[in-house]
């Protein structure tokens, strides 16, 4: 899976809408539309806001997987 695929999962089992997510992170609802389909990537800042918004890492994001500790 790609980042955005697994920004997209994880978003969904946290049960937010685009829309909803976008206005957490300041971001338009469009541009998080492309970065979960890959036809953009998030900046650093940006993937840890979404990870903070979603109680989740950027680790996540990039392995698909839950960090272990």
């Amino acid at each position: 899976m790609s980042i955005g695929e697994n920004i997209k999962k994880i978003r969904n089992s946290n049960g937010l809408t685009q829309e909803a997510l976008a206005n957490k992170v300041g971001i338009t609802r469009p541009m998080l539309t492309q970065i979960e389909r890959g036809t953009k990537t998030p900046t650093l800042p940006l993937a840890i806001a979404l990870a903070d918004k979603l109680h989740c890492s950027v680790y996540d994001f990039i392995t698909g997987k839950e960090q272990e500790i």
